[in-house]
């Protein structure tokens, strides 16, 4: 089954390039496109990619703020930044926005190709630039004993709540599994947010993935 993609940029030539391109793979679609923000989030709704390619600056509504509003109706979907911006806050913007993925533009060749491979399966994909911004803030994080006390504060619940949802269970399942209502682990699950001061599923992932939590 080939894998389902939306173009959101607001230039026609670069989207007309990548179209080209993605639909000369044998296993890549593409199956619509979005000039704006707005239109992003119409087309998305509509159309139901497996991945949509998202331009940062955009007219209308941005792309840091229509994968935000796209990731909140269509949880499934992954949306992969491609931008020309460097820019350190836009990394860690789209991230927490739902992005499962940062790259440069300029790179818009065969590591493209892999990178929508990398998050159709679930994983997250950043160019070595997002990766060396990534990496500094938690570097800098360490050092001011940030990321060690943050997870120290968490109570043994909250730890397990967190493993749980990092590997990808849903709010029901967790409840199952704990013998406790939904409604209580969504309250532990706020608590884990607020205490590591995380915004979305994704920073949750790259967390526990940092702490080692995913290993078992």
């Amino acid at each position: 089954m080939k894998i389902r993609i939306l173009l959101a940029d607001d230039h026609t030539i670069l989207r007309a390039g990548l179209r080209m391109m993605l639909n000369a793979q044998p296993d890549m679609e593409v199956i619509g496109e979005a000039q704006d923000g707005r239109q992003a989030i119409e087309e998305a709704q509509k159309l139901q990619p497996d991945v949509i390619l998202m331009d940062i600056t955009m007219p209308d509504i941005n792309g840091i703020e229509a994968t935000r509003q796209i990731k909140r109706i269509l949880t499934d979907v992954k949306i992969l930044v491609l931008t020309m911006h460097e820019n350190d806050e836009y990394v860690f913007q789209a991230l927490r926005a739902g992005a499962s993925g940062y790259m440069l533009k300029e790179a818009a060749d065969t590591e493209l190709i892999t990178a929508i491979h990398v998050i159709k399966i679930g994983q997250f994909y950043l160019s070595p630039t997002a990766q060396s911004v990534v990496i500094g803030d938690y570097l800098q994080r360490v050092r001011t004993g940030e990321e060690r006390d943050s997870y120290s504060s968490l109570t043994e619940r909250e730890r397990e709540i967190l493993k749980l949802v990092a590997e990808g269970h849903t709010n029901n399942q967790i409840a199952e599994r704990l013998v406790i209502s939904p409604k209580t682990v969504d309250t532990h699950r706020t608590h884990v947010m607020d205490k590591l001061n995380l915004h979305s599923r994704a920073e949750l992932v790259k967390y526990a993935m940092r702490r080692g939590l995913l290993e078992d």
